[in-house]
């Protein structure tokens, strides 16, 4: 019987570990186990893997997890069963195992809404590390002929502003390197809406369109893509757009497992929790991060992000810990809400609020970011103390509106 069940080795999983691993120590329970399963040895820092490199955006768990006695098990999970308190996994060898628990927290994730049309295996992404592995090779290779440098990014949101503002710099750099001139490069970011950033707002709209222009990306708004070739992007209008890379950054959904968890779902298949994160139908399962409907103003529930993931783990890890030991829970309170959004040589904005008042933005934005992605975001590792002290859901190494990536 695993006592503290995480599933989920991102930042709401890790967070959620290590969160419960405070209060079992804070209530002198070493007897109480905490155990994290998930597929992979490593927290991913997927805020960076839109930059070159993406290979070293990854931190060892064990190195957070193992100094402070929680467990680890290296499996994916394939199934939950809420009513007999019990999840199936299956290892790398295929072998599955039962595992029976008395308190879960699912932080599973999310993944990328993927298009069904011709060529869509194409379409390369950086949600996954295996995803910008893949991105990186395939430009570190970029076939001879036309649209060699030339790059097709759907979607012009977070992911696709970030990623296709990064790809021009790239890509010069990668033609440089081939002799060629850099002025050859071409990325055009593709929307089906008619305006950038529609999800993000219009108070940062100018600013992002002045930095697309400084950087040399095209728009081609109000449509999205019917096909793709290993040489080509078609648009839904006919046009045909010669490109040797195409990337999806269209949308995202909650991780498939929470479908196995009762609950009311939101359009993004995310669980309703209620203030202490608990899912209401079933008071033995919290949940945390991509795959949490968490309310964080009245009308309004947390953003898909790095920044809620955290905040969301420490309070459902808590959470879980306290009611299993009968000591008082932490209602969830998030921070002022914060978006830090990187624009390639033209800078980033750094924003305030959800109506996203621009604080920062050029050269300030980008230092911000940079502070708030190579430091802020990545856990203490080896130190128990130090662990055990940012697990705390109150503990914050950055001020209240400087909180996330």
């Amino acid at each position: 019987m695993f006592d503290v069940l995480v599933i989920g080795g991102g930042f709401a999983g890790m967070w959620a570990a290590a969160a419960a691993a405070r209060v079992r120590d804070l209530a002198g329970r070493k007897d109480v186990s905490v155990t994290l399963v998930a597929p992979g040895d490593h927290l991913v820092i997927r805020p960076r893997l839109y930059e070159e490199n993406p290979g070293r955006m990854q931190v060892p768990l064990d190195r957070v997890l193992a100094p402070i006695g929680v467990k680890r098990l290296r499996a994916s999970v394939t199934r939950i069963d809420t009513a007999s308190h019990e999840v199936t996994t299956r290892d790398e060898g295929g072998r599955e195992r039962t595992l029976a628990f008395r308190r879960l927290v699912l932080a599973s994730g999310s993944t990328l809404r993927r298009p069904d049309l011709p060529g869509a295996e194409l379409l390369h992404d950086v949600d996954t590390m295996e995803g910008a592995l893949a991105l990186e090779a395939h430009l570190n290779r970029l076939p001879e002929g036309p649209g060699r440098f030339t790059a097709v990014v759907v979607g012009a949101s977070f992911t696709g502003l970030e990623v296709a503002t990064e790809l021009v710099g790239r890509l010069q750099a990668r033609a440089a390197a081939l002799d060629a001139d850099p002025k050859d490069v071409r990325v055009v970011l593709v929307d089906r809406n008619h305006v950038v950033g529609e999800s993000i707002g219009p108070g940062p709209r100018p600013t992002i369109l002045a930095a697309l222009d400084e950087v040399g990306v095209e728009l081609r708004l109000g449509q999205g893509i019917s096909a793709v070739t290993p040489t080509s992007v078609r648009l839904e209008d006919g046009t045909e757009i010669v490109a040797a890379t195409a990337i999806w950054a269209a949308g995202m959904q909650a991780s498939p497992l929470a479908r196995d968890v009762l609950g009311r779902h939101d359009p993004l298949g995310r669980l309703e929790v209620d203030r202490d994160l608990r899912v209401p139908p079933v008071p033995h399962v919290f949940a945390a991060g991509d795959v949490a409907a968490a309310v964080v103003e009245p009308g309004r529930t947390a953003v898909q992000s790095c920044q809620y993931a955290t905040q969301l783990g420490k309070h459902a890890g808590h959470n879980a810990a306290a009611d299993l030991l009968g000591v008082p829970l932490m209602p969830f309170t998030p921070l002022p809400y914060v978006t830090c959004l990187d624009l390639g040589a033209a800078g980033a904005i750094f924003t305030t609020g959800f109506e996203r008042t621009v604080r920062l933005s050029g050269a300030e934005g980008k230092a911000r970011k940079r502070l708030i992605t190579t430091q802020w975001i990545y856990p203490p590792l080896d130190d128990p103390g130090e662990i055990l002290r940012a697990a705390d859901p109150r503990y914050s190494r950055r001020t209240a509106d400087s909180a996330a990536a």
